[in-house]
């Protein structure tokens, strides 16, 4: 199998985090011997919130007021490894970035830079599922109905059009995903429909 790269995408509590470990799970048995990189920002943004320098503190102040974190910083999860340790031999999973339409143009710099071509799965659920969803979960960022709310309009008006460029962008083999069925039938989707485009 050669070198494949992934990009999850979808409202909040589309389910990205478990298809993303499934999909992990999947390469790992399919080709044993190549490192997967997983990409995962909502881990890197909770830990950056618990340090102690400036941009740990101007972020907190950011998370702490249901507030959208900068591009930059969105970018700076995976750039970085990007850069210092990236072989080229890896299969690459990203689950949470890129979002906003800015973040989606830096990663495609750097996947034409880089060579790759990946796909991207686009997890659809309504958002009345979203809401139980995220309301079920309980995490600290889901709080409250008014910060889930919040995280929902900010989907509408951010991330739909980065869904959109995704997919009318020949460079990305786009996967349009029903997200409101079992875990295990997403599951089974998603493997059925890139097995045979790997």
């Amino acid at each position: 199998m050669t070198p494949q790269t992934f990009i999850f995408i979808g409202r909040s509590g589309c389910g990205k985090g478990t298809q993303g470990k499934l999909l992990e799970e999947y390469l790992a048995a399919a080709d044993p011997s190549r490192k997967i990189r997983y990409e995962e920002t909502g881990f890197k943004f909770r830990k950056l919130i618990t340090g102690a320098t400036l941009t740990s503190k101007l972020s907190k102040e950011i998370y702490d007021r249901s507030g959208i974190f900068p591009a930059f910083l969105a970018v700076w999860t995976w750039v970085t490894d990007f850069v210092e340790d990236l072989t080229g031999e890896e299969h690459i999973i990203f689950d949470g970035s890129p979002r906003l339409f800015l973040e989606a143009q830096v990663l495609e710099s750097a996947l034409l830079f880089y060579k790759m071509k990946p796909f991207v799965i686009y997890l659809d659920i309504h958002n009345d599922v979203s809401h139980t969803r995220l309301t079920a979960r309980g995490r600290l960022d889901d709080v409250t109905p008014e910060r889930i709310q919040n995280r929902l309009d900010w989907y509408e008006k951010e991330v739909v059009p980065t869904i959109e460029y995704y997919k009318q962008n020949p460079h990305f083999k786009f996967l349009h995903i029903n997200g409101d069925q079992t875990i295990s039938e997403v599951y089974k989707e998603i493997i059925d429909r890139i097995a045979p485009l790997m």
